[in-house]
């Protein structure tokens, strides 16, 4: 029997054609496997057809070789998903009417319309069901320009929620001196005051009119102008001529079922859900322009992980849409008693931030807004216009774009960033780098994603800039990271860690040193080449598990207890040790003898290999006897080749 969430049953529905064709059940198979990254056999790909079968979702065709189609009833509510508002449940469990998922393969046969919209729960997650609904009326918009008219108008029903919820609150109140029309009743409880105009029943009821384009405008100017926060942030741009207002009206009728700003919502973070999940779409939607702006969650997750942001002053010099900060603040509230901060970690973190464009900027202050996030969030050039030049940060987080060659570097020459070596004017990289080192704290931690090539390069003076970062006893750790983790690049990527004190005392909550090892003089090596998990045929995600492995290993290194993986608040540490392939603690004098190279697969040396048992020379033998046979098979099957084109009149010269 087959889940209704498992992946071949939610992919074998996705890859059928909409239009009521059928798919041969062989093409299937091979595309499921496509899809999947592993071969899907027989066995496993009938439990997924049967299981939609037998859920009524997709019929068999007609056809005598064996083929699969939606069933009409599907057809049509996925018809409606692109035409009616009426999709998407808004209520406190934020599911998707099932009738256009898979259910589960003991469900009973299709029941009627009303029995199976009063199901729980949708089989494929509702973010994706949205982003495929809202995807469907892109048209031919580009990417790029329709990521601002989705997120722009979901920011907007997220605020809009928000207050209507407080503001029913205050209705009921009256009594008692309430009123439901003072902003600062909204201010006060960090809900941003939404003027007539930009309430959301009022731009639904108009969704349908010409004029609805610049009813939005006015509902984003309205916000900005009540809400100081927000001025500059919003998308302003729904009434030119070229966004189809008759789609627009659809989306708006789109989201207007979602609850995404109540406090129910909220708590389970649904509109963070649904932009985080857009983001990401958007992003491989718009290639490597996406990816400028969208670090993988994966990626950001480990670097949270392994340099643990719970206190002090957190900064990104190349934010994009703020996700670093996003996932900073979720460790911290995921772990706001533990980390020995006595649960106050929540009170004790600012955010800085810098994004050099416009649009990016504007995403970045929505994304930090819709968590409830406060932090400086600059817009310009970082390296020619560095809006926290006094700034020493704690943490430093960032995936600075790859491999820049028009940054302006020959204009900064003279630079005092430049400690360790001028950058080259062709390549920003250590010019990121060395930025990075500029504003960490004297105890300071940076964690960042660099192209590897930034590990062993020696153009341009990169490799004494390398040797001198090495020799300063600045660089911690240095991880491999798989290849296909981001939209933006196949450029395969690492990840850089530098810390300004190494020697094994830092400072924990209420001022108290803990002792950990004296690492001076040392470097951690990490090959996580071979972690992961393909998602689809080209990107590649570290599962839970494999961030996990990553950083337990750096926090053993490191000599910091463990209990329950990230609690300090006593626990007793996990001994670290060399594992051949995986991780390898280098000194500083066997990196010289590599030229400071700082390519981890150096280090490691090769996977430690099970002995199998069998005696060198039996299995010499039963190789070279297995060589034989299939040499003898390739000679049998030229043969055979050679004899049927014979036969076709076909001889070699």
């Amino acid at each position: 029997m087959a889940a209704a969430n498992d992946p071949l049953v939610t992919t074998l529905l996705q890859l059928l054609p909409g239009d009521g064709g059928s798919l041969g059940n062989e093409t299937l198979r091979r595309r499921l496997s496509e899809r999947l990254g592993h071969e899907v056999d027989d066995p496993a790909y009938a439990a997924a057809r049967d299981a939609l079968v037998a859920a009524g979702v997709v019929e068999k065709g007609r056809g005598r070789g064996g083929s699969l189609r939606l069933a009409a009833a599907t057809r049509a509510d996925l018809q409606r998903v692109a035409d009616s508002p009426a999709v998407y449940r808004g209520d406190a469990s934020g599911t998707l009417a099932p009738a256009v998922a898979a259910r589960d393969a003991g469900a009973a046969p299709r029941r009627g319309r009303a029995a199976r919209n009063a199901d729980d729960g949708a089989t494929v997650g509702f973010e994706a069901q949205l982003w495929a609904a809202a995807d469907a009326l892109r048209n031919n918009m580009d990417a790029a320009e329709y990521k601002h008219v989705v997120l722009g108008l979901i920011f907007l029903k997220y605020i809009s929620d928000a207050f209507a919820e407080r503001h029913a609150q205050l209705e009921a109140e009256r009594a008692q001196g309430a009123d439901p029309e003072d902003p600062d009743e909204y201010r006060r409880d960090a809900i941003f005051w939404v003027p007539p105009e930009a309430r959301w029943p009022h731009l639904k009821a108009q969704a349908r009119q010409p004029g609805i384009g610049q009813l939005v405008d006015d509902a984003m100017a309205g916000i900005e102008r009540d809400n100081p926060a927000l001025k500059g942030v919003l998308p302003k741009d729904y009434a030119r001529p070229a966004l189809d207002k008759a789609r627009l009206g659809q989306l708006i009728d789109l989201i207007s079922n979602i609850k995404v700003g109540d406090e129910a919502s909220r708590a389970k973070d649904v509109l963070g859900r649904v932009y985080e999940y857009f983001l990401s779409q958007f992003a491989g939607a718009e290639g490597k322009k996406g990816g400028e702006f969208y670090t993988p969650r994966c990626v950001v997750k480990l670097l949270v992980e392994m340099i643990e942001p719970w206190h002090g002053r957190v900064y990104d010099p190349c934010c994009g849409s703020s996700g670093m900060f996003v996932q900073s603040v979720e460790f911290i509230r995921a772990h706001a008693n533990g980390n020995g901060n006595g649960g106050k970690a929540k009170a004790d973190i600012s955010i800085y931030g810098q994004e050099s464009n416009y649009t990016t900027w504007r995403l970045a202050q929505m994304n930090l807004a819709i968590r409830g996030i406060d932090g400086q969030i600059a817009q310009g050039d970082t390296f020619h216009s560095d809006r926290f030049p006094d700034l020493k940060a704690d943490f430093i987080l960032a995936n600075p774009p790859f491999n820049i060659s028009d940054w302006g570097g020959e204009r900064l020459r003279d630079d005092p960033r430049w400690r360790y070596g001028t950058p080259p004017p062709g390549n920003a990289n250590f010019g990121w780098v060395q930025h990075m080192v500029h504003h960490l704290a004297p105890a300071g931690v940076a964690g960042f994603v660099l192209a590897n090539g930034s590990m062993s390069s020696n153009q341009s003076g990169e490799g004494e800039i390398r040797k001198a970062l090495v020799e300063a006893d600045l660089v911690d750790c240095m991880i491999a990271l798989p290849g296909q983790l981001f939209y933006s690049t196949q450029i395969p990527a690492c990840l850089w860690f530098l810390r300004r004190d190494r020697s094994g005392r830092h400072s924990r909550e209420g001022g108290n040193p803990a002792q950990t090892p004296d690492r001076r003089g040392q470097v951690l090596f990490i090959d996580a080449r071979k972690l992961g998990r393909m998602v689809d045929r080209t990107h590649r995600e570290l599962t839970d598990a494999d961030i996990a492995r990553i950083a337990g290993t750096y926090h053993a290194w490191r000599g910091e207890p463990l209990e329950s993986r990230h609690s300090r608040a006593g626990g007793n540490p996990v001994s670290y040790a060399d594992i051949p392939g995986y991780c390898k603690s280098a000194a500083l004098e066997d990196i010289r003898k590599h030229g400071h190279v700082l390519t981890p697969g150096r280090y490691v040396g090769a996977e430690a290999v099970e002995d199998d048992g069998e005696p060198f020379a039996d299995k010499m033998q039963r190789l070279a006897a297995q060589l034989r046979e299939q040499q003898a098979e390739a000679a049998r099957l030229d043969a055979a080749i050679a004899a049927n084109l014979a036969a076709l009149g076909f001889t070699a010269d």
